[in-house]
């Protein structure tokens, strides 16, 4: 987690300590939740090993994939977290997970305490929505096809590690059209 908040060059090595003893240690089993819907989101994590899953359920109660958060990157229910409203999203652990937690009091903290904080919480907000952003106009405009050839350049280890009905609900398609996808581009 140092080298990341390291990373941003905005924290002083003071500000990066205050934040260290300010997380507490969580272990979450293959399986359990982070977060369910309708709870309000009270605090931000970050991976330190596992994978996420986030999904929400559609006006038919069929799981919707929409996210998957890998080490070294923080996880919430963002949008919750924010408005101190229930949430619509899971954030499930499809491995056994390490993560260092901090709540939200704390972060208030935080960002009273130096512009520093304010300046890297913006910085982090700004990159999930361009993250968010690339993600629904490749939704919205690309084939399935193209959608899992970005995946195979650009995000290699959601291929490796996501079962493949997860996979295929997060490209907005059914396994079926999942495995032809991925018999064409093998062969």
């Amino acid at each position: 987690m140092r080298n990341y908040l390291q990373s941003f060059d905005i924290l002083t090595e003071k500000e990066i300590e205050l934040f260290e003893r300010k997380v507490q240690n969580k272990r979450l089993k293959k399986g359990d939740f982070f977060i369910k819907e309708n709870r309000i989101s009270k605090e931000v994590a970050f991976v330190v090993s596992g994978l996420f899953r986030s999904f929400y359920y559609s006006s038919s109660e069929e799981e919707v994939t929409y996210c998957f958060t890998f080490s070294n990157s923080f996880v919430s229910a963002y949008s919750s977290f924010l408005s101190q409203t229930k949430t619509i999203e899971n954030i499930q652990a499809l491995t056994d997970i390490e993560l260092l937690t901090i709540s939200r009091e704390e972060i208030l903290i935080l960002e009273k305490s130096s512009t520093n904080w304010l300046r890297f919480f913006k910085v982090i907000a700004e990159q999930e929505y361009i993250k968010m952003e690339k993600r629904v106009f490749l939704l919205q405009t690309e084939s399935a096809e193209i959608k899992y050839k970005d995946l195979l350049i650009n995000q290699p280890e959601y291929l490796q590690s996501i079962p493949l009905n997860f996979l295929a609900s997060y490209l907005g398609i059914t396994q079926r059209h999942l495995s032809r996808i991925r018999k064409t581009i093998t062969n």
